[in-house]
This record gives structure tokens, C-alpha cells and sequence, in this order.
């Protein structure tokens, strides 16, 4: 029923062709095979903007569908087996986004995004220990959602405290320990910056704050999934996570809390009390599930993909800086998430140079200031002049685990013409159900050269034996 809305809403809108039925005549049917193979096929950017989002993996589609048809559940229905079987599935998610982090599945909270479990840390935690603490710290570096709820609390009579970051974009942390009052109930640092990739040393800062009895939030939605993080290591006690970020579906997130020692948080919705009366409305049970699929899927890729993603990355760097004059990378350059590369080409406008690479899905910052003509607030804080800052881009370098060759060369022709060529969008699939989502000439071919080199090399394993 589903399947043939859709259809009947793409005929009426005239975006498609109705294909003939059985008992069309031979005519009618040639004609529609004629009119097929003279369609062009559709040339689609190369998508280098997976800080911004990132496509679902197959494997997490996969365990959603059944939960967007057969098991609809409501997963707060305890009298029926409809509600048991969808809460038993938000269960099981709940245990492998706490796997990844290494945390309690109880101590896991899902919301619908990375920006919804900011506000509730900062929000809730300021709010519940107003009556005692009303100061808190962070960085002039964090993600918009952060900087304008702690905006949205000095409204509320609360003190914030915006440290500077060093030229290479990472907090002193002398400057910390000195920022931190009796009176602080809450430090937040974001763990990787999502618009220059930097890495902060979250775990001396989490060693800190919990000396000093301060409450520690991390906003992890561009570090889970990409690098290791265990939240008791690292002595978090919040810590906010993005499900659309690691492949998985959007509409999802989730927030850490610690339950030993307990963090207290006031709710910002009221209603049902779900999720430990912290986040009450109805679970979409698809998307936890994707989300869920998503964090087994990180876990078990997490060492490889890094390893593979850091080289790639070393190539892009090395191929670009040594053909182009005058371009600065910005951030540490050691200390930074390897998949995330933030470049300023002097004398270039940023905005123009996305708007001449139209075969290249880039950004030139956070897509939640995209609409911004300013210069990135980043870029500022790190001491980047204003010219600077507005002639810079963002490459994602991404690597989805599969054919490694064919990933290697796309990115020697990316840098190479200085990002204007196409990139290959390749699934975490086995090579058995290799597919490519865009089925032009140039995608053709490299399908076919992946199979030819998969058979040789399974050709060639043989003869030796």
C-alpha cells in the first residue's frame, strides 16, 4: 500500500515514466525501453561533507526496516506483545551505544540529536544546582548549540566562563584549572571540533574536573564512533552523541548520564516521564534501532577505519599542500581527528571556491552557521586573520572499508586537481553485493575494475595453493 502511494504521487507529480503492464502491446513496450536508455544519467557531487552528515550504512537499513513495517509497536505498551517486542529492540540499542562508550546501558538516554542532549546537559545541570552553583565553563570553540545555551543561561543569572584556545585549537589546560570556582558546577568541552578537526585532551580534562568535584560534559558527536572513548577513563559524566554522524539515521541521538556518582539533571520536557523521566515523549523505535546498528557497526570498524582514514587523510594533506602554494592547515596538526581536514587557501574566497567546485559537496564550516556570511567564529578563536578565515574549506575524508585501491586512487585525482574531481561513494558491504548508488559511465567502470581486481586476487590466492 506504502510502495504504491509513493508510486501514485511520483506519477501525478510527472517525475516518472509509468512502466507498461503485462499485457501492454510490444509497441508500447519497446517505446518505454527506448525512452529509458535515452534518459542521461544523473552526475551527483562528490560528497566530502561527512562532519555535516554522513549516508546510512546498508547494514543499519537493514535492521530498520522491519521496525518500519511489520513491528510498530509502541515501546512504552507494556499489555501486549506489539510494545514488548518494539522495547525489547530499543533495549538491545540501548546496550550498543552503551558498548561503545563503554557506560551502563542504564546510564543512556535517547533524544533526538547531538543538539537536544547539549541543551539538557548544560540546561539541566546548571538548573537543578542553581540554588548552590551558578557558574559554568567552556570554550570559545564548541558547537553553536552549546555556546547559545550557555547564552541562554547568563539570561537566567548564571556566570559563564569562555576560555581561549591556543593557535593550534586546543585548551591550556593551566587556564582551566585556574577558570574553576567553588561555585562551578559544570566544564563542557567538545571533544572533536567539528569544523577543524582538533582533538582536546579529554581525559586530563575529565581527570581535572573530577578532582575539583566539577561535573564534566564532552559533546562526543564527532569523536564517537571515529576514535576511542571509554567515559570512565576519561571520568565523564556527560556526554552528548549523534547518530546521523556514525552512518546511522538522523532524528536520533543520545546523552550519558552518570548514575555512580549520580549527576542530577532537571528534565526540559515534560510529559510521560520515558527515559528515566529526563526525556519523556515516545522512543521512535526505528530510529534507536538504526542508531543501535550503527554504534556494532563503529565498535567492530572503529581500529581498522582509523588506521585507513589517518593515511588517506596524510595523502590528501601532503598531495594538496605540496602542489598549492600558500595554503595553511588549520588545527594541531598532530593532535586532530585525521578524517576531518580544514584548509585556507590564501587569496581565494572560501564561499567562491565552493561555488566553483560545483562537482564537490564541501562546506566552509558548520553547517549549522552555513547561512552565516561571517568568518568562522572558530577560525577566529585559534588567532586566524579575517581574510584567512574566510578562504577556508572543509575535507572530509571518508572510508567506508571497502576496496581500499579504488578509494586510494580517488583521492590521488581529488588532490591531484585540488578537489574537483568525483569521489567514489562505496558501502561497507561485502564484495559479493558491491553496488554503487550512481550508475554512470565513470561508476560503471570502476565497478567493473573492482570486480576484475576481487576475481584476480581470488584467482591468483588459488593457483598458489
Amino acid at each position: 500500500m506504502l510502495c504504491r502511494a509513493a508510486l501514485r504521487s511520483l506519477l501525478s507529480a510527472g517525475k516518472c515514466r509509468k512502466a507498461p503492464g503485462i499485457r501492454a502491446s510490444h509497441a508500447e513496450q519497446t517505446d518505454w525501453i527506448d525512452a529509458k536508455r535515452s534518459e542521461k544519467p544523473e552526475l551527483r557531487p562528490l560528497y566530502m561533507d561527512v562532519q555535516s552528515t554522513s549516508p546510512l550504512d546498508p547494514r543499519v537499513l537493514d535492521r530498520m526496516l522491519p521496525y518500519l513495517v511489520n513491528y510498530y509497536g509502541n515501546p512504552h505498551s507494556r499489555t501486549h506483545a506489539y510494545g514488548w517486542e518494539s522495547e525489547k529492540a530499543m533495549e538491545t540499542a540501548r546496550e550498543q551505544v552503551a558498548s561503545l562508550i563503554g557506560a551502563d546501558p542504564k546510564e543512556i538516554i535517547f533524544t533526538s540529536g547531538a543538539t537536544e542532549s547539549n541543551n539538557i546537559a548544560l540546561k539541566g545541570v546548571a538548573r537543578f544546582y542553581k540554588s548552590r552553583k551558578k557558574h559554568i565553563i567552556t570554550t570559545q570553540t564548541e558547537h553553536k548549540c552549546v555556546l547559545d545555551s550557555c547564552r541562554s543561561l547568563e539570561a537566567e543569572g548564571f556566570q559563564i566562563s569562555y576560555l581561549p584556545v591556543q593557535k593550534n585549537g586546543l585548551l591550556d589546560l593551566k587556564v582551566l584549572e585556574e577558570a574553576i570556582r567553588p561555585d562551578t558546577s559544570l566544564v563542557s568541552v567538545m571533544a572533536v571540533n567539528n569544523e577543524i578537526g582538533v582533538t582536546q585532551p579529554i581525559a586530563d580534562i575529565g581527570h581535572i574536573c573530577s578532582s575539583r568535584k566539577v561535573f564534566f560534559h564532552t559533546d562526543a558527536a564527532q569523536a564517537v564512533g571515529k576514535i576511542p572513548m571509554n567515559v570512565n577513563q576519561m571520568k565523564i559524566d556527560l556526554m552528548s552523541i549523534s547518530g546521523h554522524k556514525i552512518y546511522g539515521p538522523k532524528g536520533v541521538g543520545a546523552i550519558y548520564v552518570r548514575r555512580r556518582p549520580r549527576v542530577r539533571l532537571e528534565p526540559l520536557i515534560s510529559g510521560g516521564g520515558q527515559e528515566r523521566g529526563l526525556r519523556s515523549g515516545t522512543v521512535p523505535t526505528p530510529l534507536t534501532v538504526g542508531f543501535g546498528a550503527a554504534c556494532e557497526v563503529a565498535e567492530q570498524e572503529l581500529e581498522y577505519d582509523h588506521k585507513r582514514i589517518s593515511y588517506l587523510s596524510q595523502r590528501l594533506i601532503r598531495n594538496i599542500m605540496n602542489n598549492i602554494p600558500e595554503v595553511v592547515l588549520n588545527g594541531d596538526p598532530e593532535q586532530r581527528y585525521a578524517g576531518c581536514v580544514n584548509l585556507s587557501f590564501a587569496y581565494v574566497e572560501g564561499e567562491s571556491l565552493l561555488m566553483a567546485l560545483k562537482d564537490v559537496a564541501l562546506s566552509s564550516g558548520s553547517a549549522c552557521t552555513s547561512a552565516s556570511l561571517e568568518p568562522s567564529y572558530v577560525l577566529r578563536a585559534i588567532g586566524a586573520d579575517e581574510d584567512l578565515a574566510h578562504s577556508s574549506i572543509r575535507l572530509v575524508v571518508i572510508f567506508l572499508g571497502l576496496l581500499q585501491f579504488v578509494c586510494t586512487i580517488i583521492l590521488g585525482f581529488i588532490a591531484m586537481y585540488s578537489t574537483t574531481n568525483r569521489e567514489i561513494y562505496l558501502h561497507r558491504c561485502p564484495v559479493k553485493s558491491f553496488r554503487l548508488p550512481n550508475h554512470t559511465y565513470f561508476y560503471r567502470w570502476v565497478q567493473t575494475q573492482a570486480f576484475v581486481a576481487a576475481f584476480l586476487a581470488v584467482f591468483l590466492s588459488r593457483s598458489k595453493k
